[in-house]
């Protein structure tokens, strides 16, 4: 499910229409960062970052998000190495994603994700969260970065 895949066409008018919600995750075995957006105005914003010990219990935290957000489209960022290759969490985030799809009904894509968490560390470091203060918040921070790749991605082809 990369970024630029077919998407069906129910799922293509979501884009194309430019409104609606969008949830992003970055997605983690233990923590789970969200951000969310709109997708008319493009602006991306942290949201929180989920900490479960189960994949069930990190689904049941998602749907609370869908439950409150209602959005239209939900983004996964996939990991891959510098230079292209898989990254371990790679095929995780794959399976992770179609189950939110199959389970939510919601069309989900893929965001290419390197480097988000360098980023998002810098974004804190740059507003003064430093050090241990940024665990709570890098993963949401990251989602964010994932949200904003997402939103400057063009979207208008069929």
């Amino acid at each position: 499910m990369p970024a630029d895949r077919a998407a069906p066409a129910r799922a293509q008018s979501v884009v194309r229409q430019r409104s609606g919600t969008v949830l992003a995750l970055d997605y983690g075995v233990r923590r789970i960062g969200v951000a969310v957006g709109e997708l008319e105005l493009g602006i991306a914003h942290p949201l929180e970052t989920i900490h479960a010990d189960s994949e069930r219990a990190h689904l049941q935290e998602i749907e609370r998000l869908i439950r409150e957000w209602s959005p239209v489209l939900l983004i996964v960022g996939l990991p891959s190495h510098m230079d292209g290759a898989e990254h371990e969490l790679s095929k995780r985030c794959r399976s992770f994603a179609r189950e939110l799809e199959r389970r939510f009904e919601i069309e989900t894509r893929l965001v290419d994700e390197r480097l988000t968490s360098n980023a998002a560390s810098q974004s804190l470091a740059d507003v003064g969260v430093r050090g241990r203060r940024q665990k709570s918040m890098r993963d949401q921070v990251a989602a964010q970065h994932i949200l904003e790749t997402f939103f400057s991605l063009p979207h208008d082809a069929a």
